[in-house]
């Protein structure tokens, strides 16, 4: 089979910065049957239409005017059962050891991201994995992560690992909509946004439990929080 996978980060300066913070950065991937991609980009600008909702997705654009075309996002990614899954990992920065990546955060952000892809890629499946663009200092990182996901996956077919800005790519901003969803719960970000609150309670109430770290068997909605202090 062929899938497609949307990739987006949230957090990502926690990387960069000197301050020292309790957050977590997560990367986010949304996994979609291919031959799906173009009838639910569909089903989403039918919602738009319905709820004269014309701007970019996002979980920081969540508000009360478009709550209920929110809702029913949650309520259409749900209704694809296992044709579209979430996978998504969180990584504590105070607890990466640096010198493993050179003393190169850049390099390590993306090793990070191999995880998050990893894991889900199966033998003798094609895939296409679009990533938010963003300014790397090195622009190999991509074409790099493209021939360790080949190396390392020798039976699948990594078609392409491509770059592509989330302002013209609806399904990568779906995937922030649920990245940010996880982040809240996994950051422990409380909400004075009714909006939010909602939206939180509708994707948990699909789910049957609370946003939180699933085992590795979890196949519709993954958080991985990566223990990076070693222990049981």
């Amino acid at each position: 089979m062929e899938f497609n996978v949307f990739c987006d980060e949230t957090l990502p300066d926690l990387f960069t910065t000197s301050k020292e913070s309790d957050k977590k950065l997560l990367i986010g991937s949304l996994w979609i049957e291919a031959e799906l991609r173009e009838e639910i980009k569909q089903d989403i600008k039918k919602l738009r239409q319905e709820h004269n909702a014309w701007g970019e997705i996002k979980w920081s654009k969540v508000s009360a005017s478009k709550e209920a075309f929110y809702l029913d996002l949650i309520d259409l990614f749900f209704s694809y059962g296992m044709q579209v899954r979430f996978r998504c990992i969180a990584v504590d920065p105070r607890q990466v050891n640096w010198s493993y990546h050179g003393n190169d955060k850049e390099l390590g952000f993306y090793k990070f991201y191999f995880f998050v892809l990893d894991k889900w890629i199966k033998d003798f499946n094609e895939y296409s994995i679009f990533c938010d663009a963003k300014v790397n200092r090195d622009m190999s990182r991509l074409n790099k992560l493209h021939e360790i996901l080949e190396n390392s996956n020798r039976n699948s077919n990594i078609q392409r690992v491509q770059a592509l800005p989330s302002k013209e790519v609806v399904l990568i901003q779906l995937s922030d909509l649920l990245l940010g969803a996880a982040s809240s719960r996994i950051n422990n970000i409380g909400h004075s946004n009714t909006a939010k609150i909602n939206l939180l309670d509708r994707l948990e109430k699909h789910l049957g439990h609370k946003i939180e770290p699933t085992n590795k068997g979890e196949n519709k909605f993954n958080v991985f929080v990566i223990n990076l202090g070693g222990g049981w």
